[in-house]
């Protein structure tokens, strides 16, 4: 997995990067068939962004006509460079780099024949020259498209459960290096922490894992006016899906626009997690909440779908 970071990271820290370049490179681990790869170019009002996709198709997987769940791995992000404020590859596209990677990794799996129940859609975007936002206690990065957009073509119905991975370095409450988990998010609903990603963690750090605290405004929508940890659980705003955070960490307050910050073996444990996330999944020895628990909570006190909405005044 550490190679596949590598070439991933390498690719990305480059003024000339692009959906297109980071396609090519995953294409050459294709096989025949079992992969889809897509990339679309999206304008906003700060410039352009590439939207990469990669569906991997699993052996008793929906698209084939199984029954195995769709796991979906977003990597979230503003930008991987802030082109011409600051040169370089910044910590804010360790999100993209840990999902391409996931990427290259199943399909290289899939090709020599090591095929997955389930399937597995991979989404992220690709953007060298993004803009830059204030934030406390350390600037965040900001995206030449909005939040809503980033949903609409990273979020899929396909997916089953979502894991979202994103660098969330600049806060206070998380005060450790390496990866941690959020809460399960449902339908407005923080849940309690998956067991079953518990034991995954701790299977690939060989370290007792570590969560992190999410509050009822980090699941709101972005632009309702309140701040947000980060955009790591964004994707729980549109889906009725279960989302986790998997968030990429540092022991002090690191910018997402800093340059030279980003610590590829961290990387590489996200991605290391989504993969045997995908393989447990698949085969039914995985659960990112309780459903029954969930729809005794909602029976009890109601639903909490009000919170993926933004308020009209917004």
């Amino acid at each position: 997995m550490l190679k596949h970071v590598l070439d991933v990271v390498e690719l990305l820290d480059s003024p000339n990067t692009s959906g297109a370049v980071l396609a090519e490179h995953l294409k050459s681990f294709a096989g025949a068939d079992g992969a889809e790869i897509t990339v679309e170019t999206v304008t906003g009002e700060q410039g352009h962004t590439d939207f990469v996709t990669v569906v991997v198709a699993g052996s008793a997987g929906k698209r084939s006509g199984g029954s195995a769940p769709t796991l979906g791995v977003i990597g979230r992000l503003g930008g991987v460079g802030a082109r011409p404020e600051l040169v370089g590859y910044v910590s804010d596209g360790d999100g993209a780099a840990a999902a391409l990677a996931v990427a290259a990794k199943l399909l290289d799996m899939h090709a020599k024949g090591d095929v997955l129940p389930g399937d597995v859609i991979v989404s992220t975007h690709v953007c060298g020259w993004a803009p830059t936002q204030p934030h406390h206690p350390v600037p965040f990065m900001n995206s030449p498209v909005d939040m809503r957009t980033m949903n609409e073509h990273e979020v899929s119905d396909e997916m089953d459960v979502v894991l979202s991975i994103d660098t969330t370095k600049g806060n206070r409450v998380i005060n450790h290096r390496g990866i941690a988990l959020s809460p399960t998010v449902k339908q407005g609903w923080i849940l309690k922490v998956s067991d079953d990603l518990i034991d995954v963690v701790e299977t690939v750090t060989g370290e007792h894992a570590r969560t992190y605290p999410i509050t009822m405004q980090d699941i709101t929508p972005y632009g309702n006016g309140v701040q947000h940890i980060n955009s790591i659980l964004q994707p729980a705003v549109a889906t009725s899906a279960p989302v986790v955070g998997l968030a990429i960490t540092a022991q002090t307050a690191v910018a997402g626009c800093a340059t030279g910050a980003s610590h590829e073996v961290d990387i590489a444990l996200a991605a290391r997690v989504a993969v045997e996330t995908a393989k447990r999944l698949g085969a039914g020895s995985l659960r990112f909440h309780d459903a029954d628990e969930f729809d005794r909570l909602v029976s009890l006190y109601g639903s909490m779908t009000q919170l993926q909405s933004a308020p009209e005044t917004a």
